[in-house]
């Protein structure tokens, strides 16, 4: 349950905050649920105590979810589909210049690891359906479709070094599998296809072998330095 310390962090120092899932995709229904992702900066003096800000937050609201700025950046170091998506997102509703230095350094984040840690999702994601199948004759739909669309997007990422979330002209053939009118069989040969496609874009992507780790870490270290200093003359703590 959100404390309403950890409510005031994400309400008073969310630097970024997104739109993400099918509305972010491009495949948004009627029935689509908006869900919400952010990055907070917890203010530097509160490391200096014994019990630490929250690394995430889930809420206040329905949906929503934040990551303190530094965990966000080790996920996205990490090549974390979830985390790196956000940093791509169309739907951008709040963000200030910390957020705005993030978003400058997306590139820094992307190397061949997504390779890894994409398929990797995918294997977990594809292994689930399949059981779906074995278990009660069926996927789910909605599950098959957004692993069509991760599996697209990390090979065009691999191709082009370039992370594009929208699924632009390919919408109603994946709303199509979203309503189950796409046989199982055809669904599972596209996405064999699909990471065979991303395995040969891997060894010729033009990303980088890895990550600009430095460059994130002085990004965070000067944001931490200045959240330091922005303490009031009587040390009665964060000024904003």
């Amino acid at each position: 349950m959100i404390t309403p310390g950890d409510e005031a962090l994400v309400r008073d120092h969310t630097v970024y905050s997104c739109v993400m899932g099918s509305r972010a995709f491009g495949l948004a229904t009627d029935a689509s649920d908006t869900d919400r992702r952010g990055v907070f900066l917890a203010p530097t003096p509160l490391f200096w105590r014994f019990d630490k800000p929250p690394t995430h937050v889930e809420g206040p609201a329905d949906e929503q979810f934040s990551w303190e700025l530094e965990r966000f950046c080790e996920l996205a170091l990490r090549a974390n589909p979830n985390v790196l998506e956000c940093l791509h997102s169309p739907l951008v509703e709040r963000i200030d210049a910390t957020g705005r230095e993030l978003l400058s350094l997306r590139g820094a984040f992307l190397s061949r690891q997504a390779h890894q840690t994409f398929v990797r999702y995918a294997l977990g994601q594809r292994r689930k359906l399949e059981a779906d199948v074995r278990q009660y004759g069926a996927p789910r739909w909605k599950h098959a479709m957004h692993l069509l669309r991760l599996l697209t997007s990390c090979r065009d990422l691999l191709r082009t070094g370039e992370l594009i979330i929208e699924v632009g002209s390919a919408r109603e053939e994946l709303l199509a599998v979203k309503r189950g009118e796409v046989a199982w069989p055809e669904v599972e040969r596209r996405m064999t296809r699909l990471a065979t496609e991303g395995d040969e874009a891997a060894a010729v992507s033009p990303l980088p072998e890895l990550p600009d780790r430095a460059r994130i870490e002085d990004f965070l270290i000067r944001t931490r330095r200045a959240s330091a200093l922005a303490v009031s003359p009587a040390g009665e703590g964060p000024t904003g």
